[in-house]
């Protein structure tokens, strides 16, 4: 019996891959809404039949234990293919080490210096070089305000939405691409590569599925 059952777990495991052939993405963050809404919004703006293809799963867990909680996740959840692990520079004092650990561990990072706000306000073609993320958040505010006409919230559910209805993506990741390689010419540590990011590389991969 239990050779059976263990049989059919297998089959069931090997045909949700099948049926998900396009891609896996586990994404850790340690902020409860932002990159979590931005993620979700993203995945439900993508056609029909690659949104049933694909499967974008966000979890979130303090800055800390981004890594240990990716590689548990991963051991549970062996059928997600890419782990990434996305999170700010803020306050972080080991953001390099994470970020080394993490390439390290076969994971991938998407990582914003100074928040997640400058890749957002890329959308909108510009990424200024805003000090910390109080100021990121508060610019990122008026930039969406006076491109949307609405307040800009944390919470919302609406913001991947409203960055493809107000905003330019394939204009925010070519800019972001630029302000990646400025930045990292200027210095090879990703905690002083400001205003930098690397979202970009992951929501390109996630919208290449849509375009084959």
């Amino acid at each position: 019996m239990g050779r059976n059952n263990h049989s059919g777990n297998r089959k069931k495991r090997i045909g949700l891959k099948r049926e998900s052939s396009l891609g896996y993405y586990l994404i850790i963050t340690d902020t409860e809404e932002t990159e979590k809404n931005y993620f979700n919004g993203l995945r439900e703006a993508l056609p029909a039949d690659i949104k049933e293809n694909i499967v974008i799963k966000v979890a979130h867990t303090k800055t800390a234990h981004l890594i240990r909680k990716a590689k548990e996740l991963r051991a549970r959840e062996s059928q997600f293919c890419q782990i990434w692990i996305v999170f700010d520079r803020d306050l972080v004092k080991n953001f390099d080490k994470i970020i080394e650990d993490a390439e390290s561990s076969d994971m991938k990072v998407g990582w914003s210096n100074p928040c997640f706000e400058i890749w957002m306000a890329a959308y909108f073609g510009t990424m200024p070089t805003w000090s910390d993320s109080v100021e990121c958040c508060r610019e990122f505010g008026e930039i969406y305000r006076k491109h949307t006409g609405k307040e800009y919230a944390k919470n919302s559910e609406s913001v991947y939405k409203d960055l493809m209805k107000y905003g330019d993506e394939d204009g925010a990741i070519s800019l972001a691409k630029k302000k990646y390689v400025q930045a990292k010419e200027k210095n090879p540590l990703r905690s002083k590569q400001c205003p930098s990011t690397t979202v970009y590389c992951l929501v390109e991969e996630i919208r290449s599925k849509g375009r084959n």
